[in-house]
């Protein structure tokens, strides 16, 4: 198993947090939840934060593509207790900005995952409207 940073493991520094229900399709046979659905549910999560940020408003009329997920699996989840994810922003680049996750269930970390998400034009990096930036800003990580 992987050993995360002892301080993304503190729930209390993440600005967002939301619950998901599982589900027994996410199953796998080993009967725990597999890690096909739990990504994702980090995915979904890190929408809901966007959204929760007002992302798609302030980078208008450009948008944002996905350009790496690191994902480390921590420990099993299990159906029916559902999930919590907490999301921050732990970085604010020309073009990107990058997102950490934590995801629990009960008392017990699940995963961690770090993304990196990317202002595009067209195909093309776009520098960060200032509005993007103010918004990522307020949504960081605690310290």
């Amino acid at each position: 198993m992987a050993k995360p940073d002892p301080a993304l493991l503190d729930a209390a520094r993440y600005p967002f947090d939301l619950e998901i229900t599982t589900r027994f399709a996410d199953l796998d046979p080993n009967d725990h939840i597999n890690n096909v659905a739990i990504a994702a549910v980090l995915e979904d999560a890190r929408v809901r934060f966007n959204e929760a940020l007002g992302f798609r408003t302030v980078i208008r009329p450009l948008r944002a593509m996905v350009a790496s997920v690191s994902i480390d699996y921590l420990a099993q989840g299990h159906y029916p207790q559902p999930l919590r994810c907490h999301v921050g922003a732990v970085a604010i680049g020309r073009t990107s900005w990058t997102v950490q996750q934590l995801l629990v269930q009960g008392d017990a970390a699940v995963a961690t995952a770090r993304t990196v998400i990317v202002c595009v034009d067209g195909d093309r990096p776009h520098p960060l409207p200032d509005a993007a930036r103010a918004a990522i800003d307020q949504w960081m990580l605690r310290a």
